[in-house]
């Protein structure tokens, strides 16, 4: 089986062009598979139904459940294409149900406090990183794969690239480009190569997710918050709607290749505006 799936897996990457982040799901969620099966081929509907089963049993929620038979159906497919099996075996299998879940949004006077507190840290790095993933909504994976030469202070812009290796160009506010240049002036004195990382941890190497994510529970922590890197990118997008910008150029900032996507945040906007008018109209209840 496992031949099979690291088959699939190369696919993957080489073929589609996913990020590593996705392909390592993929990865974990058959590779357990695998553990209860020994060859695909031998793998039928009622053995699917009974390892759904098994996984309810262990208490997965809906989402996981979701995400674990999104990723076998995909290498099913994709067996069932390269003719190493006849029939897919979850041909007609529907994944669970999900309740819409809104993402978290941090208000604009907290995203304010946690820059302050990092700027009277005195902390350079922090307080760029707080800046660059307010002004962008770029993903955590997107931020630390920035290398010096992916950011143009002159021009105003960041270039990152997303997921299926999709380049985007992301404009950067005049506040946030002033603190990534004082940033770079003080922790790249030096350095000319436009490919080395921009954010360093302590022992000079690129800064990894759990290190962004630990700098985002300090800040947070000091505002009294419970958050990580993503929300921003949600407050990102929540905000520029609120504040007037259209959904397509959201999802272009974004880097989203579905306006599908994009529209849950619309959903946010709109309870927004509820909430606004239900505690100002004089006649509200």
């Amino acid at each position: 089986m496992k031949q099979e799936i690291d088959l699939f897996l190369n696919y993957l990457d080489v073929e589609r062009g996913l990020s590593q982040n996705t392909i390592q799901a993929y990865q974990n969620d058959l590779y357990q598979f695998a553990e209860h099966f020994s060859h695909p081929g031998r793998v039928g509907r009622q053995e699917i139904l009974d390892y759904i089963h098994r996984l309810k049993g262990r208490g997965y929620t809906p989402s996981t459940m979701a995400r674990k038979l999104a990723a076998l159906r995909s290498f099913y497919t994709f067996l069932c294409s390269e003719g190493k099996i006849k029939e897919n075996p979850l041909a007609g299998i529907g994944s669970p149900r999900l309740g819409k879940t809104l993402p978290k949004v941090i208000p604009p006077e907290k995203i304010a406090q946690m820059i302050e507190e990092a700027n009277h840290s005195g902390n350079l790095r922090d307080e760029a990183i707080l800046e660059l993933l307010y002004a962008t909504g770029m993903r955590a994976s997107e931020l630390i794969s920035l290398n010096l030469g992916d950011v143009e202070l002159e021009e105003g812009y960041a270039r990152c690239q997303g997921k299926g290796k999709k380049e985007r160009i992301i404009p950067i506010h005049q506040r946030a480009i002033d603190t990534l240049r004082t940033y770079i002036k003080e922790s790249h004195p030096h350095i000319l190569d436009r490919e080395s990382p921009l954010f360093l941890n302590r022992r000079g190497e690129r800064l990894t997710r759990q290190g962004l994510w630990q700098i985002i529970k300090e800040y947070a922590h000091k505002v009294e918050l419970e958050v990580t890197p993503h929300t921003f990118r949600h407050s990102f997008a929540t905000h520029m709607l609120s504040g007037g910008a259209d959904l397509r150029s959201v999802q272009e900032l974004l880097g989203h290749s579905n306006i599908s996507t994009t529209q849950v945040y619309t959903h946010l906007t709109r309870e927004r505006i509820k909430e606004v008018y239900d505690r100002t109209h004089p006649h509200s209840v």
